[in-house]
């Protein structure tokens, strides 16, 4: 009977926190902070480095109190035991394209794949502020005051900086790239507390200005603090090991659309990417970022000077799609059809299904067709017979883009574009045998798009 006594009690004990939910006491939290702001407040207790590192220590654990008895990767029943029975569980969410299990705490929402955490997102906050920052600025206003207080003073700053960076790691699985690229650069900012020594670590900038980069696809001024944390990172002397960093710093230029100084932010693109590709000239996306730059931007250079870069990295992966759609466009800008043609042919037989390769094949005929044409009204005709030659030279330039566009609209047939062409070059062609059928067609359905607003 004793023996069972003891067994009922511990398995009452391993119970009690299942029962008790995640909690986290504001109210005391928020006192112990007005006090911590008081006392920095007073003009005697302000004046000693004690009173500011107890109120780094007091922002840092506020910062941390929802998060402090979970990490990433940590078994789910581990946690439980920490936080508590969860208010709800959702399963079958689905967060930054993984599928995982919600559960849902006062404070939190945790996210759990294969029985381990993946990530959480805070659904409340002790202080509508940066309390690490708070913290930091705590710390760096006691090193301020006395020197000697360095060592508990660095100590308060490496936690913090540990803080930033788990967070930054979290809300990158989370898929929230503005908050995790604002982390990383938090980080480094703790490594630039002058009580802070050692070596920094630079890869918090490049993360943070790659994640601005990303984030930038939703808020379109993250792409300025993203050129800003590269260009950091790179004074700093970093680099990774690939040289993804200058293909990203490309993207911070050229996606700052509404700039005022959207041409020398091209040229910066591109000195950005030179320089990248003179360190790493294997870089095949550096030169892919090239390749967009001459050939959306007129005023960076000539196409030209990127033919023999683009074909020597074609050399060496001859299966990329970007490459020769790249090679296509360059071709295109300088008027050379038959190239652009080709480039796209080798678009189209790596994957069949590419609708826009297969538009922009037949797209090119039509152009290299309109330029046959434009020869031919320059010409003087001496003959009527070399005239209608010609002409039907031009016709069947025209009709080969017409499967090509029809393979774009079979792939894609919400493509007002593809439609809108086959409608035009169809009724050129309407002469030609089986040509009026295909406009009355491509006609209707031009219509019906219209009608549907698309």
């Amino acid at each position: 009977m004793k023996k069972l006594i003891f067994a009922v009690m511990a398995v009452t004990f391993m119970a009690a926190p299942m029962a008790n939910a995640q909690k986290v006491n504001k109210d005391a939290i928020l006192s112990k902070l007005a006090k911590c702001d008081a006392d920095v407040a007073d003009a005697k207790k302000g004046a000693k480095a004690a009173t500011w590192i107890n109120r780094g220590k007091a922002y840092y654990e506020a910062a941390a109190a929802p998060t402090k008895d979970i990490f990433q990767d940590m078994e789910m029943s581990m946690a439980t035991l920490n936080l508590g029975k969860p208010e709800a569980t959702n399963e079958g969410v689905t967060l930054n394209g993984k599928v995982c299990t919600e559960m849902v705490y006062p404070w939190l929402k945790i996210y759990v794949a294969d029985g381990k955490i993946f990530a959480w997102i805070p659904t409340q906050q002790i202080k509508d502020e940066d309390l690490a920052a708070v913290a930091v600025a705590s710390y760096n206003k006691a090193f301020e005051l006395d020197k000697k207080s360095g060592d508990k003073v660095l100590d308060g700053l490496k936690q913090v900086e540990n803080y930033y960076s788990q967070s930054g790691n979290v809300n990158m699985s989370a898929g929230r790239y503005g908050e995790a690229a604002y982390d990383f650069a938090s980080a480094y900012g703790v490594q630039e507390s002058p009580a802070f020594t050692g070596e920094k670590n630079s890869s918090y900038l490049y993360y943070a200005g790659y994640l601005y980069v990303v984030d930038g696809a939703e808020h379109k001024d993250s792409f300025a603090k993203g050129a800003d944390a590269l260009n950091k990172a790179l004074e700093s002397g970093y680099t990774d090991a690939e040289g993804n960093i200058y293909y990203y710093l490309y993207h911070a230029y050229y996606g700052q659309t509404d700039s005022p100084v959207r041409a020398a932010n091209m040229q910066r693109a591109k000195n950005m990417l030179m320089e990248g590709l003179a360190k790493f000239p294997k870089n095949d996306r550096i030169i892919e970022g090239l390749i967009n730059v001459y050939t959306v931007e007129s005023s960076v250079g000539d196409p030209s000077e990127l033919i023999e870069m683009v074909d020597g990295a074609l050399q060496r992966d001859p299966k990329s799609k970007d490459l020769w759609f790249g090679r296509g466009r360059i071709f295109f800008s300088l008027k050379n059809y038959e190239e652009s043609i080709a480039s796209f042919k080798k678009v189209v037989e790596i994957d069949p299904n590419d609708a826009q390769a297969m538009f922009y094949i037949g797209y090119f005929y039509i152009a290299r067709a309109d330029g046959m044409n434009e020869e031919m009204n320059k010409r003087d005709y001496k003959s009527n017979t070399a005239w209608k030659e010609d002409q039907q030279k031009v016709t069947e330039a025209y009709k080969e883009g017409v499967p090509y566009l029809e393979k774009a609209y079979e792939l894609n047939p919400n493509d007002k574009r593809t439609v809108e062409s086959l409608k035009a070059l169809t009724f050129r062609l309407r002469d030609e045998e089986g040509m009026q059928a295909k406009y009355e067609k491509y006609n209707k359905i031009f219509e019906e798009l219209n009608a549907k607003g698309q």
